[in-house]
C-alpha cells in the first residue's frame, strides 16, 4: 500500500487514527462505564483544564458518533488488507522463487496489478479521514454526516478490494501447493548430496589405505568441489529449482563414485585374473593355429577349390593375431601396474576381440572339413532336409484352402527351383560341395521367412 504497507520482513503496526481531543477520550470513558453517551452533557467540568465546550445539540453529537464508528470501521478494513496483502506477498515470493513457468508470471502480474487497486482504495481512504477532523469544537452535523458518507465509501471500497484479494489468493491454491512442496524438498535434497559426497570421501580414503591410488575417482569428488560451493550458498542466490537439480547431481555422481570406489579392489583382482586367462588363450590359440596346415592340406587334395579357397589366410591371420594380442596383454598389464584401470581394461577388451575372431578362424577349417567330408559321404541327408523344409511350408500356405495364396506360393516354388539348381551342380567329376551347403542353407532360410509371412498374414485376417 502506498504510504502504509511495511516492507517485507518488517513489523506492521496500523496506521495511528488522527489526533484525538478530551471529548472523545471523555465520551470512551463514559461509554466504558456503561453510562449513556447523553451523560456528557451534564458531566460538570468534563474537559481538562477547567475549560468548557460549546455544544450544537444532539444532532450534531449523533453525527460526530456516527462518523467516527464509520472512521473506526475503516481504519479496521483498512488494517484487514493491508495484512491480507502482506500474507498474499509471502506466497507471490514463495512461488516466484520456486516456478518460472506462465502460470506463476501471470499469478505475479495479477497480483502487481491487485496492488495498484489497493494503492488507489487506500489513497481516497486517506483522504477521506484527512478531510475531516472529528474532534473539532465546532464540527457540524453536516460535516459529520458527510464525514461519515465519505469514510463508509472509503470503507467499502477497502472491503470490496479485499475480497478481489481474498478470491484471487484462494486462486494460487495449486502454485502455492507446488511451490511448497518443492521447498519442502530442497533442505532434504541438499543434505543428501552432501552425504553422498562425504560417504564417496570416505570410500576414497578405504582404497588408498589398501594400496590403490584411485587418481580418476579422487579428480572426480575434487571437481565437485565447485557445487557444493554453490549449494552451501543456498537457494536464495542460485534459486530453489537449479539448487534441486544441482543436489540431485551432485549426490548421482557423488554415489557413482563411492560405488566405484567400494568396488575398486575386486576390480583390480578381476583385471589380474582377465591377464592371466587371456594369456593362456593365447598360448592355447598358438598351439591350435598350427593344427590348420594339416587340415587346409586335406581340403585341397580331396576337394574342389571353391571350398577352401577363402581359408587360405587363416593360419597367417592366426599368428599376426595372436602376436598383436600378446602385445596388448603387456601393455595392458602395465597400465594395471600404474593402476590405470581404464585404459587396462579397454586393452583386455581388445585382446579378447582378437582372440575371439582368431578362434572363429581357426575353427571354421575344422569344422569347414567335417560337414564337406559329410556331404560327400551322403549328399542326399542334406537334400532332404532341404526338402522336408520345403514341404512342410507348403502344406502350411494350403491349410483350409483349395489353392495357396500366390504371394506365399512364389517363394515356396522358387525355393523348389533352386535346391534342383544345386542338387544338378553335384553332377561332375569335382563337385562344389561348399557351394551346395551353403545353397541349401539359403534355401531353408528363405522357406523360414515365407513361413513367417503366412503366419503374420493369417494372424492379421489378410
Amino acid at each position: 500500500m502506498t504510504a502504509t504497507t511495511a516492507t517485507p520482513g518488517q513489523s506492521y503496526a496500523p496506521p495511528p487514527p488522527p489526533r484525538r481531543g478530551a471529548t472523545a477520550a471523555l465520551r470512551d470513558a463514559v461509554v466504558l462505564m456503561g453510562l449513556p453517551l447523553a451523560a456528557l452533557l451534564v458531566v460538570p467540568g468534563a474537559f481538562a483544564g477547567g475549560g468548557t465546550r460549546r455544544w450544537f445539540g444532539g444532532r450534531a453529537e449523533s453525527q460526530r458518533a456516527e462518523a467516527q464508528a464509520a472512521k473506526d470501521a475503516a481504519a479496521a478494513a483498512f488494517y484487514e488488507l493491508d495484512t491480507a496483502q502482506r500474507d498474499l506477498r509471502i506466497s507471490i515470493e514463495t512461488i516466484s522463487a520456486v516456478d518460472d513457468s506462465p502460470a506463476a508470471r501471470r499469478a505475479l502480474s495479477d497480483f502487481e496489478a491487485l496492488g495498484r487497486r489497493i494503492d488507489e482504495a487506500s489513497n481516497r481512504y486517506i483522504e477521506a479521514i484527512d478531510a475531516y477532523d472529528l474532534d473539532r469544537d465546532d464540527l457540524e452535523a453536516g460535516a459529520a454526516s458527510r464525514a461519515r458518507t465519505e469514510i463508509t465509501r472509503a470503507k467499502d471500497e477497502l472491503v470490496g478490494v479485499k475480497r478481489e484479494l481474498d478470491r484471487f489468493g484462494e486462486s494460487l491454491g495449486p502454485l502455492l501447493g507446488k511451490a511448497e512442496t518443492q521447498l519442502a524438498r530442497l533442505a532434504p535434497a541438499v543434505e543428501r548430496a552432501r552425504q553422498a559426497l562425504l560417504a564417496a570421501s570416505n570410500a576414497l580414503d578405504a582404497v588408498r589405505e589398501t594400496q590403490l591410488r584411485a587418481d580418476e575417482l579422487a579428480a572426480r569428488l575434487a571437481a565437485l568441489a565447485p557445487e557444493l560451493t554453490k549449494l552451501n550458498q543456498g537457494a536464495g542466490q542460485h534459486g530453489v529449482q537449479a539448487t534441486l537439480e544441482r543436489a540431485g547431481r551432485v549426490q548421482r555422481e557423488a554415489e557413482a563414485i563411492r560405488v566405484e570406489a567400494e568396488r575398486l579392489p575386486e576390480k583390480a583382482a578381476e583385471i589380474d585374473h582377465r591377464l592371466v586367462s587371456l594369456r593362456t588363450r593365447a598360448q592355447a590359440l598358438t598351439t591350435r593355429a598350427g593344427q590348420v596346415d594339416p587340415v587346409l592340406s586335406e581340403l585341397r587334395r580331396r576337394f574342389a577349390a571353391a571350398c577352401w579357397q577363402d581359408l587360405q589366410q587363416v593360419p597367417q591371420q592366426a599368428v599376426d593375431n595372436v602376436r598383436e594380442a600378446e602385445r596388448k596383454l603387456t601393455e595392458a598389464q602395465t597400465a594395471r601396474d600404474a593402476q590405470k584401470w581404464a585404459d587396462a581394461t579397454s586393452l583386455l577388451a581388445t585382446v579378447r576381440a582378437l582372440l575371439n575372431s582368431t578362434d572363429e578362424a581357426v575353427s571354421a577349417a575344422g569344422d569347414r572339413l567335417s560337414r564337406l567330408n559329410a556331404v560327400q559321404k551322403d549328399p542326399q541327408a542334406e537334400i532332404e532336409r532341404t526338402r522336408f523344409a520345403i514341404r512342410d511350408a507348403q502344406r502350411l500356405a494350403m491349410a483350409g484352402r483349395t489353392s495357396p495364396d500366390p504371394r506365399h506360393a512364389r517363394p515356396l516354388d522358387d525355393a523348389v527351383a533352386r535346391l534342383d539348381r544345386a542338387v544338378g551342380a553335384l553332377q561332375g567329376r569335382h563337385p562344389d560341395y561348399w557351394h551346395f551347403l551353403t545353397e541349401t542353407e539359403a534355401v531353408r532360410q528363405s522357406v523360414a521367412r515365407a513361413v513367417a509371412q503366412i503366419r503374420e498374414d493369417r494372424g492379421t485376417g489378410h
